[in-house]
């Protein structure tokens, strides 16, 4: 094949063939009047590049690997691939949990910001607009997220639980589908009972199902406190709730182990 004919059998742009060629991972070879050509085993190689930059392999692990996969032993490749993709999937759970704590951080201001009084002064620092959530201490590794809002101090934000009234403005099929929710996504947590509350410890790569059902669950039961802790591969997630909503949050949560 030409690098045209290739180009259209494979789906890749004659500009990338070339570029694979000037980086060792697709050899050619040439005709008298200088011209590349390729065999049929060029399509089914370009299929493992695909396959691998989909994983998200550098061009120079994908070369590396290329050379095990010419090789011929499938055991050997398997080999090979399995540490690179565990690496990829552990800084990928570790940015998705960056990802959600930041998320939650956002929501969190945002209800914060919804909950501010309208003032028709000019700003000052009692305004409290652009009133930070507490960030975590430098190198402890972990992070904590606060699911709290309320117009007057931090303090108060971290009570307002305890004052708000035990209802819950869901009911019926809403009720339902977000006990639903709930249960998927606490399957197979660890419940541990805690003052006023659970404490649960799952994977951290649910952070972001949980923090956005927290968030969601608050805006409808307010008496909920939640607080997330993301600590390495485990998301720790604490829910209080007043004496008076002690049995719904054992129906919506679990009981402790």
């Amino acid at each position: 094949m030409r690098i045209s004919q290739l180009a259209e059998r494979s789906g890749v742009p004659a500009t990338t063939l070339r570029f694979y060629e000037g980086a060792g991972l697709l050899p050619a070879d040439r005709t008298p009047a200088g011209y590349r050509v390729y065999g049929e085993d060029a399509v089914e190689r370009l299929a493992f590049i695909g396959a691998a930059k989909h994983l998200g392999l550098p061009l120079e692990e994908i070369g590396e690997l290329l050379g095990v996969w010419e090789a011929g032993a499938c055991r050997d490749v398997k080999a090979d691939l399995r540490p690179r993709i565990a690496a990829r999937l552990a800084g990928a759970e570790s940015r998705a949990a960056e990802l959600a704590a930041f998320t939650a951080s956002l929501r969190t201001a945002l209800h914060h910001l919804d909950a501010l009084p309208d003032r028709a002064s000019p700003c000052d620092s009692g305004c409290g607009l652009l009133a930070p959530p507490t960030p975590p201490m430098a190198g402890t590794g972990a992070v904590d997220v606060v699911f709290a809002s309320s117009p007057h101090s931090a303090r108060a934000e971290a009570e307002r639980w305890r004052t708000a009234p035990v209802a819950c403005s869901l009911s019926g099929e809403g009720l339902g589908e977000r006990t639903g929710r709930w249960r998927e996504a606490l399957d197979g947590a660890v419940r541990t009972a805690m003052p006023e509350g659970l404490r649960l410890t799952l994977p951290v790569e649910r952070t972001g199902r949980i923090a956005e059902l927290a968030a969601a669950e608050q805006q409808c039961c307010p008496f909920f406190d939640f607080r997330l802790h993301l600590d390495g591969p485990h998301l720790h997630l604490e829910v209080r709730a007043p004496a008076e909503g002690a049995g719904l949050l054992g129906e919506l949560f679990g009981p402790a182990a």
